[in-house]
Parts: structure tokens; sequence; C-alpha cells
């Protein structure tokens, strides 16, 4: 029999360890209350009674971060090995895997996606995730065709469907040294068409009557990331895939402002497994965008 403090050592609740892992891993009560589709007040009740079970203080909490203590993250492992054990258990005799089959954007994905798929992972390791890159247009299309169980994409704007899961500015980003000659077109660098983002930003030039030439067409976010911080090119951009060598150039040279950019959720997924799969990574891009 197993005496603690001259009581009966209670399990530790399941739930609450869980709830623990997101937040460290979102670094965020709001966004794992969002995962585990519940309310940050009980998640925060939850973490709570899980550091008095445990006597130890697991997480930093400060107005503006949440940050995982010293005795927290020597925790977090084993509070891993312990969800791993769990799932082990229930689900051991399941003789294949349940798949999930994801399609993203490159831009709702940024350059975040290693990071976002590895919470995913950790939170459901037995999960086999399929993942599709493509834009936007495509993957839609590819949902409407049963063909992904849930596309996070930017919206078209033919289209009202779907869970808005933010709205992120974009701005006309380059290296801080670049000269617009006066009698050149701009040069953009973007990605390939058809595109949202491209065809929203070559539409506030051409409403603004700034003659542009497309000089440099990426297959992928990263690719037209490189092009601008090589100097070859202007690009619509977020933030927060931009390296600190480039910065927003459209005030100084007089460009117009980019239409904010909508990124939404299409989702079919039915079992409990793959929808809080799906909500760990709604989750994590919101916490990773700020949005």
């Amino acid at each position: 029999m197993n005496v603690e403090n001259g009581y009966l050592a209670r399990p530790l609740d399941l739930d609450a360890v869980q709830a623990f892992v997101l937040v460290a891993d979102l670094n965020s009560f709001t966004r794992a209350a969002e995962a585990l589709d519940t309310t940050q007040s009980a998640v925060s009740l939850k973490l709570k009674r899980l550091e008095d079970r445990l006597g130890r203080r697991l997480l930093e909490r400060t107005p503006r971060r949440v940050r995982l203590s010293t005795e927290g993250a020597e925790f977090l492992g084993a509070a891993r090995e312990l969800l791993d054990a769990h799932e082990r258990a229930v689900n051991g005799h399941v003789g294949t895997r349940m798949s999930l089959r994801i399609g993203i954007s490159d831009q709702a994905a940024g350059t975040d996606l290693p990071l976002l798929l590895a919470k995913v992972g950790a939170y459901d390791r037995s999960l086999r995730i399929e993942v599709r890159i493509g834009p936007s247009y495509g993957l839609v299309s590819a949902f409407d065709r049963g063909e992904v169980d849930a596309a996070f994409v930017c919206r078209d704007g033919a289209r009202t469907d779907g869970e808005r899961l933010f709205v992120e500015p974009y701005a006309w980003y380059a290296v801080p040294d670049w000269e617009q000659r006066a009698d050149e077109p701009l040069r953009i660098a973007s990605l390939a068409a058809p595109c949202t983002v491209r065809a929203g930003a070559l539409k506030t030039l051409d409403d603004a009557h700034i003659p542009w030439t497309e000089v440099f067409v990426g297959g992928g976010l990263p690719a037209v990331v490189a092009a601008a911080s090589a100097g070859l090119a202007v690009a619509p951009l977020p933030r927060r895939v931009c390296p600190p060598n480039l910065v927003d150039i459209g005030d100084r040279l007089g460009l117009p402002r980019l239409p904010m950019t909508e990124v939404v959720l299409y989702n079919r997924a039915t079992d409990t497994r793959t929808r809080e799969a799906v909500r760990v990574l709604a989750a994590a891009l919101r916490a990773a965008t700020g949005g």
C-alpha cells in the first residue's frame, strides 16, 4: 500500500496532466483552453490542483507570458510519458494507427510548420498525420473533394464558410537599403499564381497606378523570403516570417497598404482524437501568430 504524508497517495488527474502539457507547448492558458475545447478558468483550475497535488510550482505566470518553472521543466518529460502510457493502455489493441489528413497553405503555416506539427505529434504520438502543403485554392478544392480532413488556408473572397482563426496584416518587405529607381517598375517577389495574397497585393498596386514587374516567383514562402533577403525584390509578407534583415519599406516608397489576410479552417474530422489534434494545431497556429 502506497502511503504519502500519512494518507493514501492519489493518482494524478490525467486531464490536468494533459492541460499542463498543452500550456507548456503553447505557452498560453488561452490557447490550451482552445485546444481542449474548454475555458481558460477551467485550465487554470486544473493546473492549480495539479500543482497542489505535486507540491511543486510548475509554471511561472506573468500578465504577458507563461513559462515553465525549473520543476515544471523537470516534470514535463514524465508528464508526456504518463500520457503516452495511458494512450497505449486505451488504444494498444488497435491494429492500425488512426490517420488525420491535413492541408495547410504556405501563408497559413509561415515558416513555423515543423514546430506546429511537433506540437500536434507530441499531443498524440499514436496518430498518423498526412500533411499536404500547397496554395489555398488547391487545398480548399481538395477539402471539398474529401481528400483532406482539415484545411488551414487563406480566405478566398468568393467563399464565406469556414472558421476564422485569425486575421493577419501584410506589408511590403525588403532589405533596409532597398532603392527604387524612378524609371523602373517595382520589382516584386511572390508566390506563383493563383494565390490569394499575391492577387490582393498586385491589385493594390494596380489600383494605386504603381507599375510593377514580377522578377521572382517562389514555389514556397521560404523561397520568397529568401529572394527578398537577397535584395532581389520587394515581397508582400507578414512580419512573423521575416528574418531581422527585412524591414517594412511601404511608407518610405509610398506604397499602398495591403489588405488584411484572413486565415480560416475547414474541418470535417468527426472522431474525438482527430478533432482534438485539429484543435491543437489551430491553437498552436494562433499562438505562433499572436492571433
